[in-house]
């Protein structure tokens, strides 16, 4: 599949070619710290499948809760996440943020992992009242 997005200021943008069955949801520490949520969904693709079309993000190393080093990358304007790679630059170790891509309404996840982080509430979100607008 063929998508293309960008951070929130639009300063950085990409295109990339992805397989829909690559959806995953983290639960780990580091991606809740990094988002600011319970969890963060990632595309995983290969680094070459990813075109950047815009600006250069900026990248942070650290080394995540398996020890491996994971390369984050964002915009350097507003700060949005827009990828992971891994130190090992294996041939599907990127991920790209699911909410940096436009067509994300198409990208329904299809495995969890790091679940033993996971929010203990996050089964529990149907019971909640939702509102439309807000």
């Amino acid at each position: 599949m063929k998508i293309d997005g960008q951070c929130h200021c639009g300063f950085v943008t990409f295109e990339a070619d992805i397989d829909p069955e690559r959806v995953s949801i983290c639960h780990c520490t580091d991606c809740q710290t990094l988002t600011g949520s319970p969890y963060r969904v990632t595309v995983i693709c290969a680094g070459d499948a990813i075109r950047l079309t815009g600006k250069s993000p900026k990248i942070y190393g650290k080394p995540g809760d398996n020890g491996r080093i994971r390369f984050q990358h964002f915009c350097p304007e507003c700060g949005s996440p827009l990828f992971t790679s891994g130190e090992d630059g294996g041939p599907e170790d990127w991920g790209i943020r699911w909410g940096s891509i436009r067509q994300r309404d198409q990208l329904q996840p299809r495995r969890q992992i790091w679940c033993r982080s996971a929010a203990p509430w996050i089964n529990d979100l149907k019971a909640l009242p939702g509102l439309p607008t807000e």
